[in-house]
């Protein structure tokens, strides 16, 4: 286990490194942030504009800008904004639990729904249940995230006026976001639930345990259900990993205080340090959750842990 962990220490560095690089080359690609700054001050010179760069440390090499910020990754400085100066660690400390929070509750949401839903599509194999749920996640394959959250916006915060329609402020705000991602990840996992199992419920074990008179409902979600977990397992860590830096519009529909709209922001204003430690943040965690996943299979399936 120390050598496997070593091994995945070792690749996310070199990921994390890549991202980085890729990143902080290619915003630098959509415009001067001298620029930025200067709209609205009237008539700016050339010289005005190259005090600017020069104070934001603009008229260094690329690699010498690159060099600095790799070298505040080992104390986790990613320098301050070119907006107000604020550190980017205090903003995306504020930011990052938000899209945590609303991550890990749209996977819960997603799981809730989508594992009942797929083991009874699996056992009602060719009647109308199993019909009806097939129907179901096709549909919600088809919904964008926009279109489901500007739905839920327009039902549940204008006409009926249950919801708040933005922000983050108590758990009720939490049900709207959560729930148009969650809708969109359970079409999928409905589908990767019901292949899986309907495979393991053909296992001779399963046959053996229903022999033993164990009740049905031990059969599917003790021993059929552990056991075609691991692909269930390995979507999910890359649905969580895909959550993280894919929230974007869901978060600014609902103007959600997190990474997406924080990131999203950083690019509008040509933010170099602010959208780079966002990037580096989220890759840092969405190998996090890959090695998670790795070291499930283990707990999940002995044999995995045995090799």
């Amino acid at each position: 286990m120390a050598g496997f962990l070593i091994k995945r220490f070792l690749q996310a560095i070199f990921v994390v490194l890549c991202v980085t690089l890729l990143v902080a080359y290619a915003i630098r690609l959509t415009g001067d942030p001298a620029l930025m700054l200067s709209q609205g001050a009237g008539s700016v010179t050339e010289d005005d504009l190259a005090r600017i760069r020069t104070g934001l440390g603009l008229d260094r090499p690329f690699y010498v800008q690159y060099l600095e910020f790799l070298g505040g990754l080992f104390t986790l400085d990613f320098g301050r904004s070119f907006l107000g100066g604020t550190p980017v660690n205090q903003l995306i400390g504020r930011a990052l639990p938000a899209t945590l929070a609303l991550a890990l509750a749209s996977l819960v949401v997603s799981i809730v729904i989508s594992i009942p839903l797929g083991i009874a599509s699996a056992t009602r194999q060719g009647r109308w249940p199993g019909q009806v749920i097939r129907v179901l996640s096709l549909v919600g394959l088809s919904f964008p995230n926009f279109w489901l959250a500007i739905m839920l916006v327009l039902v549940f915060s204008i006409s009926l006026q249950w919801l708040p329609p933005s922000g983050m402020e108590g758990w009720q705000s939490f049900l709207m976001p959560a729930l148009t991602m969650g809708i969109i990840l359970t079409a999928t996992n409905v589908r990767l639930v019901r292949t899986a199992m309907l495979e393991t419920l053909k296992q001779q074990y399963v046959t053996v345990a229903r022999a033993k008179g164990l009740s049905e409902r031990v059969v599917l979600y003790k021993h059929a259900l552990r056991n075609c977990a691991i692909p269930l397992i390995t979507y999910l860590g890359i649905q969580f990993g895909g959550l993280l830096g894919g929230i974007v519009v869901v978060e600014r529909v609902f103007n959600w205080p997190g990474l997406g709209t924080l990131a999203f922001q950083a690019v509008a204003d040509r933010d170099y340090p602010v959208l780079q430690g966002v990037i580096v943040v989220l890759s840092m965690l969405i190998v996090l959750v890959n090695l998670i996943v790795d070291i499930a299979y283990g707990l999940v399936d002995p044999r995995i842990r045995t090799e």
